[in-house]
């Protein structure tokens, strides 16, 4: 095996575990807290499909909480190979605090790394607004984990490459923090000038807004979106 497919075999491996991540996130909250886990989608439900907002940040909390926890427990698993690859107990750099959080391709602008997680982002939530949309295609009931992770799965594998896609806030916050934690040190808040609030927190909020402005104006034919019905 070529060193080339071997990269391309471990990334769609990422792909397919996140995606079933996805899944089981969303189906073991879906009845409890309607399967939110990405603070971009929270948000955007509460602007424009009648979310209350004071349940907002409680949500926002929990999902951060929970993206923290999970690299928590995945950090306590791994903790033997991390000090193997790194080459020392306690040693931690980019090379695997990559594994936890996102960071971009060196090749990438600033503004393509914004745009990436953006147009994620939108494609994510154009498919959650049409997956709760009772006039377009819903699928059956208990059924929508199993669209989500083919979802994300199908965002990782053709867009997500350059940023190692969040689309999720959380997601990345929460780990980050993790790895801050667990003597990262200070390369995780300024890589590439605060790339952690620009790209993966503020990029993934932006791509949810208008991805919902876009779907109410074209495909929404619903009472309570951007366009009501008269």
């Amino acid at each position: 095996m070529t060193l080339r497919s071997s990269l391309v075999k471990d990334y769609f491996s990422i792909n397919v575990g996140w995606g079933i991540g996805t899944a089981m996130g969303v189906w073991i909250s879906a009845g409890i807290s309607g399967g939110h886990i990405n603070p971009a989608v929270t948000l955007a439900l509460a602007a424009f499909r009648g979310f209350p907002w004071k349940k907002v940040p409680g949500y926002l909390i929990a999902q951060i909480l929970g993206g923290f926890t999970g690299a928590a427990i995945v950090y306590g698993n791994y903790f033997h190979a991390l000090n193997v690859f790194e080459g020392g107990v306690g040693v931690r750099t980019q090379a695997t605090a990559g594994l936890f959080a996102t960071y971009a391709s060196d090749y990438l602008t600033n503004v393509s790394c914004f745009f990436s997680e953006f147009l994620g982002t939108a494609v994510l939530m154009l498919v959650v607004l049409a997956l709760s949309d009772k006039k377009n295609c819903p699928p059956p009931a208990g059924l929508t984990p199993l669209v989500l992770c083919f979802l994300v799965l199908g965002i990782g594998a053709s867009l997500g490459m350059q940023t190692a896609y969040a689309i999720n806030p959380a997601r990345d916050l929460g780990p980050r923090l993790l790895t801050a934690a667990a003597g990262y040190g200070t390369m995780v808040w300024n890589y590439r000038n605060q790339y952690w609030l620009w790209c993966p927190i503020i990029a993934p909020i932006l791509g949810a807004q208008i991805a919902t402005i876009v779907y109410d104006l074209f495909l929404y034919t619903g009472n309570d979106g951007l366009l009501k019905d008269k």
